[in-house]
Order: C-alpha cells, then sequence, then structure tokens
C-alpha cells in the first residue's frame, strides 16, 4: 500500500515553491514557477499544479497546505493585507480554492508556515518552543509555542519583523517607524552601505557581501549595523518568550559571522542572562524549501488531528 503525499506550495514575490512529502515529511519533489502578477492568474497557475503533482504522487495526494504572505485571519479565512502580493487583500481566497480542489486544504501565513517546517523536519525538530525569523528582503517570523503553532487570538501573532528596535528610525513599508525589517533587512544594509562608502551605485546586498568579505570597511559596518538592531530584536523575542530555540533563515543569513556576530553579542546584552543561556541560536537549515514543507506538513497535522 502506497504512503499517502502532502502537498505544499509557498507564495513568494517573486517566486511560487511547491512540492510533495510523504508520511514521514521527507522531501520527494520540489519545483518553483514565477508567480503570476494577477490573482486569477495564480488561481490558474495553482490548478495546473496541482495536476502535475497528482500525475507524480498517482493521485494519493491526502491534502494541501498553502502558505501566502500577509495578515491572515482565522475566523475570516482570508488575507486582509499582503505587502507583497496586493491582490490578496480581502480576496475570498477559500470559495476561488475549493472551485478546483478536490481534496482537504489549509492556509496560513507563510513565515508560519515556514516556522512549523524548520519544526517538523529541520533545526528544529525536538524544541517544545521555537522562534523563526528569515531576514531577506523583508524579516518574516513564525513562532511555535507548547509544541503548536502561535497564531494569537485572531491569526495575526509573530510579526516579529514589526517590532520596533529603532524608535527615530526610517518609516517601514507597515507605516511604522524603525520595525526590525527596516532596520536588518537587505534593502536596509544597501542602503546604509551607499551611505557610508558615499556612493549612489546600483548594488545588491550580496555584493556588498562580497566586499565585506574583501575588507570593505563601510561594507563590514553595513552588516554590523544590521546585526546591532537584530540583536535588539533577539533580546525582546528571549526576555518576552523564552524559547528553547530561535532560528535565523533567509538570504541575509548567509553572510555568516558578519550579522551573526554581532546579533548575538547584542543580544546576550539585551536579555536576561539566564534567557540567553537557556535558548540555543541557530541558522535554520532547510533553506528556500521551509515554506513549501511546512505547508505540506502543516497539512498533514491538520489531516491528522480531524481523524483522531
Amino acid at each position: 500500500m502506497r504512503k499517502s503525499l502532502y502537498a505544499g506550495f509557498d507564495l513568494g514575490g517573486t517566486q511560487l515553491k511547491y512540492g510533495l512529502i510523504d508520511e514521514d515529511g521527507t522531501l520527494i519533489f520540489k519545483d518553483k514557477a514565477p508567480t503570476p502578477a494577477s490573482i486569477d492568474g495564480l488561481l490558474k497557475l495553482l490548478k495546473s499544479l496541482l495536476e502535475e503533482m497528482k500525475k507524480r504522487g498517482k493521485n494519493k495526494i491526502a491534502a494541501l497546505g498553502f502558505g501566502f504572505p500577509g495578515i491572515f485571519s482565522l475566523k475570516e479565512r482570508k488575507i486582509f493585507q499582503s505587502p507583497n502580493y496586493p491582490g490578496l487583500d480581502n480576496f475570498n481566497l477559500f470559495p476561488a480554492l475549493s472551485r478546483f480542489l478536490d481534496v482537504p486544504f489549509w492556509v496560513d501565513n507563510d513565515a508560519n508556515l515556514a516556522a512549523f517546517g524548520e519544526w517538523k523536519c529541520g533545526a528544529g525538530k525536538g524544541a517544545q518552543s521555537l522562534v523563526l525569523l528569515t531576514i531577506g528582503t523583508g524579516i518574516g517570523s513564525g513562532i511555535i509555542l507548547d509544541g503548536k503553532l502561535w497564531h494569537g487570538a485572531c491569526g495575526y501573532a509573530g510579526e516579529l519583523g514589526h517590532v520596533v528596535v529603532h524608535p527615530d528610525g526610517e518609516k517601514c513599508n507597515c507605516g511604522i517607524n524603525g520595525c526590525l525589517e527596516s532596520e536588518a533587512s537587505a534593502p536596509r544594509i544597501v542602503k546604509h552601505y551607499l551611505a557610508l562608502a558615499k556612493t549612489n551605485e546600483n548594488i545588491s546586498a550580496e555584493e556588498v557581501y562580497i566586499r565585506a568579505k574583501n575588507g570593505d570597511q563601510a561594507a563590514r559596518h553595513a552588516f554590523a549595523r544590521a546585526g546591532y538592531y537584530l540583536g535588539i530584536g533577539l533580546g525582546i523575542v528571549l526576555n518576552m518568550l523564552n524559547p528553547d530555540k530561535i532560528l535565523l533563515g533567509g538570504g541575509v543569513m548567509t553572510t555568516g559571522e558578519f550579522i551573526f556576530g554581532p546579533a548575538l553579542e547584542e543580544a546576550r546584552k539585551r536579555s536576561y542572562k539566564a534567557s540567553f543561556e537557556c535558548c540555543a541560536i541557530q541558522k535554520a537549515s532547510l533553506g528556500n524549501d521551509a515554506g513549501l514543507i511546512g505547508a505540506a506538513s502543516w497539512a498533514q497535522d491538520q489531516v491528522g488531528r480531524k481523524s483522531a
């Protein structure tokens, strides 16, 4: 008898990542496609990808999970606001998906499901409580408390990228000044480097990293500054939640000690010694697969709860 399969979809601003896991949580297939510009295009793409995966899984897909960016309401089962994909704003997602899905499915915030993926299948396995921060173009986060994905009262918990770490800092896309996202994300690292280097080049955070490796002091300072604010955010998490683990993922964390070292140093200063020493702060392990694995694992978990 073949094992059931679970499909996961992780929607990003530029790419839709998708794949299949088996009952043991092993990723057996993954792929990606460009994110369609419109919601109609997205629904058509999801329908065609599901047909493709059904053929691959020989129709043994038991459930699907979708990780979408934005503020997801548990009560109304819709995304209230999605800065990276405005077409989802207040869209009646569940009826639209139900038109072509013939198996159970679940939807959640993409960062929540990435945290769930790391907890079930990645660096967070075995932890009773963990926090995942993904640091890239923005900063996403998800929280596991007492072995459960933490949603909060209405579904909006875990937005640590919008904790204020610099009250007089720049305005974030969310409208608040000095969010962790506006002080430690990739665009901020680039902006700070350009100011320090007194240049107006069109470069990426990856190029700033290369320059830091080659000894460019302005580049190293730009990463250290981001690490400083990241450390403030970690201190808040440590003192508030006292988790077993904090996992750091996303493209910016591939720069290694240029940001990780300053972040740990500042987190140590900003938190109780006991809380800091109780927590393992380390890099996430699933990379770009965390969201799709988490979405599929979440669907599997929900099916198990329904049948229990």
